[in-house]
């Protein structure tokens, strides 16, 4: 049966005290990772979970939710989890914060321990390498940021509507030679959406594209710049803000005043340090209070599966 052991068992067979133990189930600093390994390989092993009611003389929360984000320091993930937190706390679930720095592998140990503990549901913010096989064992009590999966809830941006507004704004305002900088097709959303919808713009306009696929970096913006720019280019999209901070980092150190700079994402840097960039919002707050209410019904069972699209708007 589970729970048949106690944390003192689990530090007993582990070769550890019972401290080590509990800061290993509430995920804290200051255990080295192979006396963590080998604590969660024993209540692995014996299919031990802490209970509820242990949760709770522990003096936390009876109902508890994981938001785990790609990278702590992410200004569009923190947009959205900044309108998902008014209302977890407005149900009464404390919610931890996790982070997978695009790593597989750190999801799958986060889903592990977050199931050991009972954690009553999940948001993800999604990224290629994160598998449906992975995810299943949440289906019900899951949902999945910027990424889509037959099966599971989840809550996307309109990457090919954010190109689309993008590039009718600088058709409309005379341009003719319109560069893109993108990202791999690795990246399902940010990456091979948004460039399809760039190529699909040009090709119905009869303009000749010519792109670049970087990576997500700033300094990959920066670096690639110089590239993607012709001699005759006039105006260039970027797939995200943070590649368009790099650009514009190129274009000041060069002195270049004549190319127009437009870029998916609007957040409170960009619009500070660039207004001049033509941005889309691609709803950032807006998909966080929706993710919420979604998982916070799924867990209620008041709320069936959904796959939701939150359009974007030209700023």
């Amino acid at each position: 049966m589970q729970n048949r052991l106690t944390i003192k068992d689990i530090a007993r067979l582990s070769g550890v005290g019972k401290s080590t133990v509990s800061r290993v189930l509430n995920n804290e600093s200051g255990v080295s990772a192979s006396t963590r390994e080998r604590i969660e390989a024993v209540m692995q092993q014996h299919n031990f979970a802490p209970s509820r009611s242990a949760r709770a003389m522990r003096n936390q929360s009876d109902k508890v939710v994981a938001i785990i984000v790609t990278r702590l320091d992410s200004l569009s993930e923190n947009l959205a989890v900044q309108t998902m937190l008014p209302h977890f706390y407005a149900e009464g679930y404390d919610p931890i914060m996790m982070e997978s720095q695009f790593s597989a592998e750190k999801v799958a140990e986060h889903l592990g321990i977050l199931q050991r503990r009972h954690v009553d549901g999940v948001i993800l913010f999604g990224f290629s390498g994160i598998t449906e096989k992975m995810l299943q064992p949440w289906r019900s009590s899951l949902v999945l940021m910027t990424r889509d999966a037959p099966g599971f809830a989840s809550v996307c941006y309109d990457d090919e509507g954010a190109i689309r507004l993008l590039m009718s704004a600088l058709y409309a305002r005379g341009h003719r030679h319109i560069s893109f900088l993108g990202v791999p097709h690795s990246d399902i959303t940010t990456g091979l959406r948004r460039h399809q919808a760039y190529l699909d713009f040009c090709q119905q306009q009869q303009l000749a594209p010519h792109w670049v696929l970087s990576g997500l970096a700033m300094k990959q913006g920066y670096e690639h710049a110089a590239q993607v720019l012709t001699p005759e280019t006039t105006a260039l999209v970027c797939a995200t803000d943070t590649l368009a901070l790099g650009v514009s980092k190129y274009l000041h150190q060069n002195q270049r005043n004549d190319i127009q700079l437009a870029s998916v994402g609007n957040t409170p840097l960009m619009s500070f340090l660039h207004p001049e960039i033509i941005a889309v919002d691609p709803g950032y707050a807006e998909a966080g209070r929706r993710a919420a209410l979604q998982l916070i019904g799924q867990v209620s069972r008041q709320k069936e599966l959904h796959q939701i699209v939150i359009p974007g708007r030209l700023q």
